[in-house]
C-alpha cells in the first residue's frame, strides 16, 4: 500500500497516555499527538480542508496563489497540499514566531513576509493586514483566513472528533485542547458533544489573551490584550471559529509554565512537542486535579513538534535570558518529597493555651504552627506575632489560642511551582498547607522555598 501524495497521511494520528507529568491526578490522561501528520501539526488537517472546500466552491483556480497569515504551522500545512494540488504560497508571520518556522516554510518554497507582533489587528502593519492586502493585489489569489473560514472547524468535526471517540471507545469524559483559531477545539468537541453530551470541554488560553474572559464576562476587554511569547493559542480578536458554547470553561496559562512543561514532556514522557502543546498540558493538569475522578478520561490535543521551537524553549539560554529557569526543586511536591525530615506535621488545637503552643514553637524550633479543630484546619499562629501580643498583654498566656490566632494558612497543589508559591507566601500569609495522595497535610514555609531554590 501507498498514498498517492503526501496529503493523503494528513490524520489518524495516535492516542498516548501520560504517565509522569500526571501523579497525583485521578483518571486517565491522553494526549492526541498531531505531530505525526506530515507537516509535523494538527493545521495539516484544516489546511487540506480550506484548500478543497475552495476548489469545489471555485474560489481557487488552477495555478493560483494562497496568501495566510499564520503562526507557521498552517503554513506548513498549507505548503505541502500547494505542493501536491500545483499551487503557489505567500505567508505573513508575526515577528514572535520562532525563526524555525520561518525557515521551515521557505523550505517547502513559500514566500514569507515578518510583521511586527505589537501592533492591533486593524493596523496596515499587522500580519492581518499585510496577509489581506496582498490577496486584494495579486490576481488568482486565495486568502483562507483561518480565523473565520469555517472549513477550519468542519476539518476537525469529521476527523479529530470521530478519532479521539473511536479511539477511547466513546469513553473520553474531558477534551482539552488550547485555542487560538477556535476549529480544533470547537470542531472535536462538536463532535463529542453529539456522541455525549457531557463531554466538558476546557480551552486553554494564554495570558494576553481575550478569551477567558469574554467567556466568563461577554466583554471584549482590551485591558486583557498585552504581549505574550506562546505561539499559537490565545488571541487580540474573536475569531468566527472560536464558539464559545462549545467550550465550557477556560484556563489561562504563563508563558513560563508553558514553557517549562514542554520540556517536561520532552525529557518526562518522550513526547517532543512544541511550546502550545506544553500550555495546554500545564492548564489541562491545573483544571484536573481539581475535577478529575478516578474513572475519567481526558484527551489533550498536542498541536505540533519540538523542532518548530529549537532556537527557543529548547535552547537553554534562551530560556535563561526570559527567566524561564527550571529548577531541581520544582514544585511543592519536590520540597515535601526531599525534605530530610518527613515528619507528621506539628500543630496546635484552638482550644490550647497560648502558653502550650509557644512550647510547642521553641520545642520544635518553628516559627509558626496551623491550629486545628478535630480535622479541620481553622487558624495559625506565628511565633513574632505572639511574642508582640504577650509584651503588651502577659495574662493572654493563659488564654485558648482561639483567641489570638489568624487565618488559617492557605491550601496549595502539590503540583504548584515555586514561583506560584513564592507569591502565595507574603506578611499576610507566612506558611502553605499542602495534601499529598496519602491525605497527610505538610506545611511549606519561606525557609522551605529558600532551600529549594538554592539547591
Amino acid at each position: 500500500m501507498y498514498y498517492n501524495s503526501i496529503i493523503e497521511a494528513i490524520g489518524n494520528t495516535p492516542l498516548v497516555k501520560l504517565n509522569n507529568v500526571t501523579k497525583g491526578i485521578k483518571g486517565t490522561v491522553l494526549a492526541k499527538v498531531e505531530y505525526f501528520n506530515p507537516g509535523n501539526s494538527m493545521k495539516d488537517r484544516m489546511a487540506l480542508a480550506m484548500i478543497e472546500d475552495a476548489e469545489a466552491n471555485g474560489v481557487l483556480k488552477p495555478g493560483g496563489t494562497i496568501i495566510e497569515g499564520t503562526s507557521g504551522n498552517t503554513g506548513m500545512g498549507l505548503a505541502l497540499v500547494a505542493i501536491a494540488k500545483g499551487y503557489k504560497c505567500i505567508f505573513t508571520l508575526a515577528d514572535k514566531q520562532s525563526q524555525e518556522k520561518i525557515d521551515i516554510l521557505r523550505a517547502v518554497g513559500a514566500e514569507v513576509i515578518v510583521c511586527p507582533t505589537n501592533v492591533p489587528p486593524e493596523d496596515p502593519r499587522s500580519y492581518y493586514s499585510v496577509a489581506k492586502k496582498i490577496n486584494r493585489e495579486t490576481p488568482n489569489s486565495f486568502y483562507p483566513n483561518q480565523y473565520d473560514n469555517m472549513s477550519n472547524t468542519k476539518a476537525h468535526y469529521q476527523t479529530t472528533g470521530p478519532e479521539i471517540w473511536q479511539q477511547t471507545e466513546g469513553k473520553i469524559t474531558h477534551l482539552a485542547a488550547g485555542v487560538g483559531t477556535g476549529g480544533s477545539m470547537c470542531g472535536t468537541a462538536k463532535y463529542l458533544k453529539e456522541q455525549n453530551p457531557e463531554v466538558v470541554s476546557v480551552g486553554i488560553d494564554t495570558y494576553g489573551s481575550v478569551f477567558k474572559k469574554y467567556k466568563e464576562t461577554g466583554v471584549f476587554d482590551e485591558k486583557e490584550v498585552y504581549p505574550y511569547l506562546t505561539e499559537g493559542i490565545g488571541e487580540d480578536i474573536l475569531p468566527k471559529n472560536v464558539d464559545f458554547d462549545l467550550i465550557d470553561t477556560f484556563v489561562k496559562v504563563t508563558d513560563k509554565d508553558g514553557a517549562i512543561m514542554t520540556r517536561r514532556l520532552a525529557r518526562e514522557e518522550g513526547l517532543f512537542v512544541g511550546w502550545s502543546c506544553g500550555s495546554a498540558v500545564f492548564g489541562a493538569l491545573e483544571y484536573a486535579r481539581k475535577h478529575l475522578d478516578r474513572d475519567d478520561v481526558m484527551v489533550i490535543i498536542m498541536p505540533d513538534h519540538g523542532t518548530r521551537y529549537l532556537g527557543k524553549i529548547y535552547n537553554d539560554n534562551w530560556m535563561k535570558d526570559h527567566g524561564y529557569v527550571e529548577m531541581d526543586f520544582a514544585n511543592a511536591r519536590d520540597i515535601v518529597e526531599n525534605r530530610r525530615e518527613n515528619g507528621r506535621l506539628i500543630s496546635v488545637e484552638a482550644s490550647q493555651s497560648v502558653g502550650e503552643a509557644i512550647k510547642m514553637l521553641h520545642s520544635g524550633s518553628i516559627s509558626q504552627l496551623p491550629v486545628t479543630e478535630g480535622d479541620e484546619f481553622v487558624g495559625s499562629l506565628t511565633d513574632s506575632k505572639i511574642l508582640r501580643q504577650l509584651i503588651e498583654e502577659p495574662e493572654l498566656r493563659d488564654k485558648p489560642v482561639s483567641q489570638v490566632m489568624d487565618p488559617p494558612f492557605q491550601f496549595v497543589a502539590m503540583d504548584n511551582t515555586l514561583d506560584v508559591l513564592s507569591s502565595l507566601i507574603n506578611k499576610d500569609n507566612k506558611a502553605l498547607l499542602v495534601r499529598d495522595d496519602k491525605d497527610q497535610v505538610h506545611i511549606i514555609t519561606q525557609h522551605d522555598l529558600l532551600m529549594a531554590m538554592t539547591q
